[in-house]
């Protein structure tokens, strides 16, 4: 299988007059002599899905901010969500480095789509490289009038995992914390409404890789974008490999290929005389075993097998691995990234988090452990993100295909093994990921003190200025 090079290009583009010199800016051209509802139309007629983790339909949801953009006086906002924190996942980073001009290119196509005059490239300050190559393809677009009129800001936000959860981005944008909220998320500001009235209208939020794939579609059309990929799932995906595999990488696949194949490619297959035991689509989606190797990457095939495409992070496990230490990681990281909003998000997730450490040290009984499957089925109670159903989905696909292992450790019959470190990709570096060890000193109200303060984020920090707000 040869990797692809739709939107992950092989080699880093240094300019934009290289990257015109290449074919860029042909989709740019198409979408300022189209109609805005024509460029939805072929963005919708593509199939492309969002790359970002739900894979929801990119041309419906420009169709509702285009919609909700005509019930208000002020023009939308793109924001492009370049805030990438996902375990297991470095696409939109290698995706930056490449090559940024794709990525604005595709940010100013949908502002037309939408009637935007303001895009924002919503990354974190700790991405210092990429923000750079953004900033740089920034001011390039605006010199050469690739910009049109169209503000383009660069937003440093934090590096909290809920960041990139798509209303707590626009909040965070707006100068507040990066707290969930319960409102239409195409609307900018918590008290925002798009009325007649109203200063703030709607924002499209885009994965980074989402918006990578118009410019090429609006360029080239729908019909070219499906060539690859299959009927509900067309196109490419950019995966990143990491965990117990030979080496780690990042690469582009056709939607479709089988897993164990993307492993392969990618990451080299398992470490020499291992096999692979069981793999990890982030922290979002239920575990694979490794009779689902043979899977393809579409969003349906994988959900039909209890997991998902995600962001496209496959984090591998093989034999020589505990699974009671991959629940255990899996568990303190998104405990720890709750923000308190929900308390049987944070409360019950600590809970599990604490009793899954335990059960790796074999130290816990039996009824605890049950106590551990009713938190499972609790966490996720009045939630209004999507983090304590994680919690809920990736703990219960462990128990149900490596429950026998977990108990083991009930018995004292299996040696006791510390958490597996289950947090964000700082890099890849020589073939190998670089995690971000801060976690195991990161305290559940978000500081990196020596003694947990007791209280979790919302109470700590709600209605104190945050430190990235400019």
């Amino acid at each position: 299988m040869a990797l692809a090079h739709r939107v992950l290009y092989p080699t880093a583009i240094l300019s934009l007059d290289e990257y015109v010199a290449r074919g860029g800016g042909q989709g740019l051209s198409a979408a300022r002599s189209a109609k805005p509802d024509a460029i939805i139309e072929a963005v919708t007629a593509s199939g492309l899905r969002g790359r970002g983790g739900a894979g929801f339909p990119v041309g419906r949801k420009w169709q509702t901010v285009a919609e909700n953009r005509a019930l208000s006086s002020t023009p939308s906002t793109v924001v492009v969500n370049a805030a990438e924190g996902e375990p297991g996942t470095l696409k939109d980073r290698t995706i930056l480095r490449r090559n940024p001009y794709l990525v604005v290119e595709g940010a100013l196509i949908a502002a037309r789509a939408v009637g935007a005059d303001l895009v924002v490239f919503a990354t974190k300050r700790s991405f210092e490289g990429e923000v750079e190559r953004v900033r740089a393809a920034v001011e390039e677009a605006e010199a050469d009038d690739w910009s049109d009129g169209v503000e383009l800001v660069v937003y440093e936000g934090p590096d909290e995992y809920l960041y990139g959860e798509e209303s707590a981005l626009l909040e965070t944008i707006d100068g507040r914390w990066p707290f969930p909220r319960v409102v239409t998320t195409f609307r900018r500001g918590l008290l925002g409404k798009v009325t007649d009235d109203d200063p703030v209208g709607p924002a499209l939020v885009n994965n980074t890789e989402s918006l990578a794939n118009v410019p090429r579609i609006v360029g080239r059309g729908p019909a070219w974008f499906r060539t690859v990929g299959t009927e509900k799932s067309p196109g490419t995906v950019v995966c990143t490999i990491t965990g117990y595999t030979d080496h780690h990488g990042v690469g582009e696949v056709p939607m479709g290929t089988p897993l164990g194949e993307v492993i392969d490619e990618i990451g080299g297959g398992p470490r020499e005389g291992r096999r692979i035991k069981a793999v990890m689509s982030g922290v979002a989606n239920g575990i694979i075993p490794a009779s689902g190797l043979d899977t393809p990457v579409t969003y349906e095939d994988l959900a039909a097998i209890g997991s998902g495409v995600g962001s496209a992070g496959f984090i591998v496990f093989d034999d020589t691995v505990d699974m009671a230490a991959v629940a255990a990681g899996v568990a303190r990281f998104l405990a720890v990234e709750s923000c308190g909003q929900c308390l049987p998000c944070k409360l019950d997730g600590m809970a599990l988090a604490d009793l899954l450490m335990r059960l790796g040290h074999s130290n816990l009984q039996r009824t605890d452990y049950d106590v551990m499957n009713r938190r499972v089925a609790d966490v996720a109670d009045r939630a209004r993100c999507y983090l304590a159903i994680q919690q809920q989905v990736v703990l219960a696909s462990i128990l149900k295909h490596f429950g026998d292992e977990l108990e083991g450790h009930l018995s004292g019959d299996v040696d006791p093994v510390a958490p597996e470190l289950i947090s964000e990709l700082i890099d890849i570096r020589g073939g190998r990921a670089v995690l971000d060890s801060r976690h195991w000193d990161k305290q559940p109200d978000w500081s990196y003190n020596k003694t947990y303060s007791g209280t979790v984020p919302v109470e700590l920090y709600t209605g104190k200025r945050p430190p990235w707000s400019p």
